[in-house]
């Protein structure tokens, strides 16, 4: 459920009448941080907000302050504004004095508001335009959460999400599907933010369990993987094939390259090393391209078994 959907069913909550005091909105100040109140008659427009966003599994301000929403989230224009964006009103006369609620809609110089403390009542009621101070709306990273996207990313790649993709400290597609796949196996809220409910889980989250069928198989139609295995054949061969050079003619290329080089290597005294030599040399370089054609076929294998590549 989002922010605006949960406030609408405290439609009707009130103040409890004489001293008494209601047990749902002294909760409200409990969820941002402010358990201290005692009463309902705090002012309590924010502490509303403030619980409607922490109950959706995004942080809030935590202040009991309306205009600390002026810094929150994404500014937005009010002929963009939509139902459930986060209204701030001027009140009063002093600069620190406020009003926030959640936009219900736009009727000429008028904003519909559905918000707490309203007439000491959750309900919807019309402001003046000309006394709105800012629209705001939740973004990618809601204010003073603990991680950063890059914090995310690395836990994310650490909890086997890999398709987080670069550690770049930005939000793209692949940062979006780890988070989306994340809140999947999480229970949680399947968007793609980073909010308190995500930070929380990602900290409490054990590794990403790899299905046993992936744990033991092999990629199928990988390039990468054909392409190993052809080189560790060619290599078998070329390395087989140059030491039994030593005793069979010299391989092709090595009859091509002596009469190039060969006068060379006769002035420096070196062309009856190079002629016994050069057989081994041609088997270190095949058994060379046959080790790392091994090591990038176990890698490719590794990176399926894990999760880390499809």
């Amino acid at each position: 459920m989002t922010p605006y959907d949960i406030a609408q069913g405290y439609i009707g909550t009130t103040e409890a009448p004489g001293a008494a005091d209601n047990p749902k909105i002294l909760a409200m100040y409990a969820s941002i941080g402010q358990d201290w109140v005692e009463h309902d008659e705090v002012a309590w427009c924010a502490a509303f907000v403030g619980h409607c966003l922490e109950k959706a599994g995004i942080r809030s301000t935590r202040k009991l302050n309306a205009r600390s929403y002026l810094d929150w989230g994404i500014r937005v224009e009010l002929s963009e504004a939509q139902p459930g964006d986060i209204v701030v009103f001027r009140r009063g006369s002093s600069a620190w004095q406020g009003h926030v609620g959640f936009l219900k809609a736009q009727s000429g110089a008028s904003i519909e508001v559905l918000g707490g403390n309203q007439g000491d009542a959750v309900n919807i009621r019309r402001f003046s335009a000309t006394k709105l101070l800012g629209i705001r709306r939740t973004g990618n990273v809601a204010p003073r959460v603990e991680m950063s996207i890059t914090d995310v990313q690395r836990r994310l790649k650490a909890l086997g999400y890999h398709e987080v993709g670069a550690v770049d400290g930005k939000i793209g597609p692949r940062t979006e599907a780890a988070i989306l796949a994340f809140r999947n196996d999480n229970d949680l809220p399947r968007v793609p933010v980073i909010d308190v409910a995500l930070t929380d889980a990602l900290r409490a989250a054990k590794p990403r369990v790899v299905a046993p069928e992936r744990a033991t198989g092999k990629p199928q139609g990988s390039r990468i993987l054909a392409a190993s295995t052809a080189q560790i054949g060619l290599g078998a061969i070329g390395a087989a094939g140059s030491v039994a050079s030593q005793i069979a003619p010299a391989l092709a290329e090595a009859e091509q390259a002596r009469d190039v080089a060969g006068r060379f290597f006769s002035l420096i005294g070196l062309q009856s090393w190079l002629a016994s030599a050069l057989p081994w040399i041609g088997a270190a370089c095949f058994l060379g391209i046959l080790f790392y054609a091994l090591h990038a076929r176990a890698a490719r294998i590794d990176d399926h078994r894990s999760g880390k590549t499809p």
